[in-house]
């Protein structure tokens, strides 16, 4: 088995099935990666349950509404001049689209990818979340928790995303709900174990990890 392969498994029988992406709706998920940075998932979901109080938890009623109105609901979510900008832009473009999410992703997944990409705010991290638990597209998603974890594990020595996300790829089954569910495993092991300050000692990798091997006693 792959040495990818075989950490997910470990990963899996050590956390558990974490159920991502943590939306209600396919929109839930692509408002959510949008407000997504530099926050709490906690503040973005206090953003979410705004709009939705608010009636505003839909492509076209985001579109419609002005920016200060926007600004209100999702100040907790930090960024709060820029966060309601792209929000609305984004909604706008899904516009063109009537809203129709299925109509949106529907195309060829790298033209949505670089559709993606083009609106404000969007980087490669923010369009694969989207493309993964938005639209069911099989792409990996790459964030810090996945490097740092991959980096100690002496699987890469590099940060780019592409290079990394390529690394994952051409390991793991093209799989949507592997895709998934790993890297969720990995955002839980690098909260939990695998921290700036890791604790080794309790990780279930660590005797296939570089870094443990280096730094332990």
């Amino acid at each position: 088995m792959d040495e990818a392969l075989a950490a997910y498994e470990r990963l899996l029988e050590r956390f558990g099935p974490q159920h991502w992406w943590p939306a209600e709706t396919r929109f839930g998920v692509i408002v959510g990666a949008l407000l997504m940075q530099q926050t709490a998932w906690r503040n973005v979901e206090a953003a979410i349950r705004n709009l939705k109080d608010a009636g505003l938890l839909s492509p076209e009623a985001i579109a419609r509404a002005s920016v200060p109105e926007l600004r209100r609901h999702v100040r907790v979510a930090g960024l709060y001049r820029a966060k309601p900008r792209r929000l609305k832009r984004f909604c706008e473009r899904l516009m063109e689209f009537g809203g129709d999410l299925d109509a949106f992703f529907r195309r060829d997944p790298a033209a949505v990818r670089e559709d993606l990409l083009a609106r404000e705010g969007v980087g490669p991290e923010t369009a694969d979340s989207m493309l993964l638990y938005a639209s069911e597209t099989p792409t990996f998603v790459v964030d810090a928790y996945t490097v740092r974890i991959a980096k100690r594990l002496g699987w890469i020595d590099t940060d780019r995303y592409d290079a990394v996300k390529g690394w994952f790829e051409a390991r793991l089954p093209r799989d949507v709900a592997v895709y998934r569910e790993y890297h969720a495993l990995l955002v839980a092991h690098g909260k939990a174990i695998c921290r700036p300050r890791p604790r080794c000692g309790e990780c279930p990798l660590n005797d296939r990890c570089a870094y443990y091997r280096t730094t332990r006693p």
